[in-house]
């Protein structure tokens, strides 16, 4: 059973999100360290083959004004270096307020998050992933 990976890439940990076998919701996985850069690469390609992904979803923090800066080309550069590496799709959903709205949802679950803000960048990979999954059906 295929599935895709959602990735919330930052400066310093990539949230990972999975859907499930349906494609229908998307789980939080875990979260990665951003450097060493190469050795971040090979996880998430490990976790492609681990999970037999089909796709790569990853978010794309466009300006609230809807144009693309520095942490944008950021992301689409991760991408493109991801889908070098595993050969799959690379898709880019835009993820303005993702991380607001994660922790949002980890404080209503009662959920510490300012000491371990990996729990931030994984809820934001779900969030990213399960709005790519929504569009998708």
């Amino acid at each position: 059973m295929q599935r895709y990976i959602g990735l919330d890439v930052g400066t310093k940990r990539i949230g990972v999100a999975l859907s499930d076998p349906l494609l229908i919701t998307a789980q939080p996985l875990e979260a990665i360290a951003r450097e060493p850069e190469e050795q971040s690469l090979l996880r998430i390609a490990a976790l492609c083959k681990e999970y037999d992904v089909l796709g790569i979803v990853v978010g794309f923090p466009k300006n609230m004004n809807g144009t693309v800066g520095p942490q944008a080309e950021d992301c689409k550069t991760f991408g493109d270096k991801i889908k070098n590496m595993t050969g799959l799709e690379v898709f880019f959903e835009d993820e303005r307020l993702t991380s607001k709205q994660a922790e949002q949802a980890l404080a209503l679950q009662g959920k510490k998050y300012t000491k371990n803000k990996s729990l931030v960048d994984i809820t934001s990979a779900v969030l990213i992933l399960q709005q790519f999954l929504d569009r998708r059906s």
